[in-house]
């Protein structure tokens, strides 16, 4: 069993192509948001979750969410690999840190990189908020299901 963690604040097709790769790799995959309210998320976690639930279709990747430790989190849901992808080179040096912390916290759990298809290397959920935020077309970034909730997230504050 794998967690794929993330804030999916919003989901993102680079998320989505992530998540359709691991979802070959893995027997279970955990799709798993991040409630960290001191982020400021635009959308809660209901949202999220319903959104991520909204447009996966895969019998093996299901939608949960959790606070705290990722490791605890995976211990709880008895997970052994934890999923990341790595877009650029700049989210190597982050992405090593945490896998070694977590490893050192839990020996047990393993962390996979996944390189980021090379349509989505760009796209990251803070650029498409901001982007969404000033009235431009994220059509291409965000599965449409998002898109809507994107609009109507923005549709006063432009």
């Amino acid at each position: 069993m794998a967690v794929y963690p993330g804030s999916f604040d919003p989901l993102t097709n680079g998320h989505l192509d992530m998540i359709e790769r691991a979802s070959r790799i893995c027997g279970t995959l955990i799709v798993a948001v991040l409630a960290n309210e001191s982020k400021q998320p635009l959308f809660n976690v209901e949202e999220r979750k319903n959104m991520l639930r909204s447009v996966i279709a895969y019998p093996n990747v299901v939608v949960d969410s959790f606070h705290g430790l990722l490791v605890d989190f995976a211990a709880a849901k008895q997970a052994t690999l934890i999923v990341r992808g790595i877009r650029a080179a700049s989210d190597y040096e982050t992405e090593l840190q945490m896998a070694l912390m977590n490893h050192r916290l839990r020996p047990e759990l393993e962390t996979v990189f996944l390189m980021s298809g090379e349509a989505y290397s760009f796209v990251s959920s803070r650029l498409v908020k901001e982007v969404a935020r000033l009235g431009g077309d994220v059509s291409g970034f965000v599965p449409p299901a998002v898109l809507s909730q994107l609009l109507k997230r923005f549709k006063n504050k432009v």
